[in-house]
């Protein structure tokens, strides 16, 4: 039986934790070069992945060395800003039909960037911790992943908007500055553990 007051709770926790988090500007930045569709069904996978585990995991995850974690998410943001600032001029560009990207692989991107870079996260441990103290499982993950789908969902369907107003380059560079800041900041997150 799912409670509707447990799953509310938990997904306004959830929804407000990852908001503000580096998932939301990833799936602003798939969602300006891939279809949304094919990027939030990517995403959508790794976060019910996450919240599985999480919920089965309970507060195990608590153990896991943040070091690691914070280190292997700094590198790949920063590879990621340097594909980015490498990339070539491309003011015309259209976002790309599913002829160019597969559905597998646009999906497959938004998997494995969210199933690397949530590993461990603060939204990970709140969904274990919630699934201890209220001791049910399937409201607490229903919530969780329910939340953490909207903020993929609005960082993505963000992203389309975004690219209606503002030039593909400005935002590729803008994307590239950030997921830099958020690399360097994660690495610094690892030495500093």
């Amino acid at each position: 039986m799912i409670s509707i007051t447990v799953t509310a709770i938990v997904f306004g926790v959830i929804f407000l934790a990852e908001l503000p988090d580096k998932t939301a500007l990833a799936g602003l930045v798939l969602g300006t070069r891939y279809r949304a569709s094919y990027v939030f069904a990517g995403v959508a996978a790794a976060f019910l992945l996450h919240v599985v585990l999480a919920v089965a995991a309970g507060s195990v995850l608590t153990l896991l060395p943040q070091q690691i974690v914070h280190a292997l998410t700094g590198v790949l943001f920063l590879g990621g800003a340097a594909v980015l600032l490498m990339k070539k001029d491309e003011e015309d560009e259209e976002i790309r039909k599913p002829a160019d990207q597969s559905f597998w692989k646009v999906a497959g991107t938004g998997f494995t960037l969210i199933l690397v870079a949530e590993f461990g996260d603060l939204t990970q441990i709140m969904t274990a911790n919630l699934a201890a103290r209220y001791d049910d499982p399937l409201s607490v993950g229903l919530g969780a992943v329910l939340g953490l789908w909207a903020v993929a969902g609005l960082g993505i369907v963000g992203g389309k908007a975004l690219m209606k107003k503002v030039p593909l380059r400005l935002i590729t560079q803008i994307a590239a500055v950030l997921m830099l800041a958020l690399g360097v900041w994660s690495l610094w997150e690892a030495i500093a553990a």
